[in-house]
């Protein structure tokens, strides 16, 4: 079973890493990297990837002549996607505590952020 798990954050607030001390985004950066490594040595890691700022987010849609038509900054927003992780699972149980692991990131002075982390299960297509 396939999932993502997504990382969000708040747009204000604990998540604004770049005006923590150099030592916490070390140590937090280090905790996402093992938290990696440990995926992939499981087996479970399909894809990770940290994403860019609301700053550089838009919304893309398709104009009445079919070329892209962009909206965008939202900067209003409570929370933002932070990043993912696509994992390959045997339980719904085992992807929520993947979830939990992830949810402890470091943040400030080494204590847990509690992030929140969605989870949602990655859709088959019917066979037809």
């Amino acid at each position: 079973m396939k999932y993502m798990l997504m990382m969000n954050t708040p747009a204000a607030g604990e998540y604004q890493i770049m005006s923590w001390p150099k030592q916490d985004i070390e140590a937090h950066i280090a905790f996402m990297m093992d938290f990696h490594k440990q995926l992939t040595a499981s087996g479970e890691l399909v894809d990770a990837q940290g994403l860019t700022g609301p700053s550089q987010a838009r919304l893309v849609r398709a104009g009445k002549d079919g070329k892209p038509v962009t909206d965008g900054v939202f900067p209003e927003s409570k929370e933002f996607l932070a990043g993912y992780w696509i994992i390959d699972v045997p339980s719904t149980a085992r992807a929520y505590e993947i979830a939990a692991q992830a949810s402890l990131a470091p943040g400030v002075g080494g204590a847990p952020l509690y992030l929140p982390i969605e989870v949602r299960e990655i859709g088959v297509a019917p066979k037809t």
